[in-house]
C-alpha cells in the first residue's frame, strides 16, 4: 500500500497519494486502499486529542510565562497545532465522502 500513501510529516500521518483515476485501479486495489484508508482515518481522531494535549500544556506555559518573546513563540507553536487539527479534521471529513462513494 506504500505506492498509494506517503506520509506527511506535519500531520503525523499517511494520506493518500493516488497516481490513477479512482476508476482506473482494479476493483482489488481499490478494496485495498479504501481498507487501508479507514484504518488510517480511524486513527486521525486519536491523532488530535494528542494534538490538543500539547496545545493545553502550551497554554499552561503561556499563562505562566513573562517572558513576550517566550509568549510569541508559544502563541506561534499554538497557531500551527491548531492548524494541523483543522487539516486533520478536513481529511477526516473529506474523506469520508470519498469512503462513501468508494463503496458503492
Amino acid at each position: 500500500m506504500k505506492e498509494h500513501f506517503s506520509y506527511d510529516q506535519r500531520l503525523g500521518i499517511f494520506i493518500p497519494e493516488l497516481a490513477l483515476d479512482w476508476d482506473e485501479y482494479s476493483k482489488d486495489t481499490q478494496e485495498e486502499v479504501l481498507f487501508h484508508w479507514e484504518k488510517i482515518r480511524g486513527s486521525i481522531p486519536d491523532r488530535i486529542v494528542e494534538l490538543e494535549a500539547d496545545i493545553n500544556k502550551k497554554q499552561a506555559q503561556l499563562n505562566d510565562e513573562s517572558d513576550f518573546p517566550r509568549s510569541c513563540q508559544l502563541n506561534s507553536e499554538i497557531a500551527e497545532l491548531a492548524s494541523i487539527i483543522n487539516d486533520l479534521w478536513l481529511w477526516y471529513r473529506a474523506n469520508q465522502t470519498i469512503s462513501t462513494k468508494m463503496h458503492h
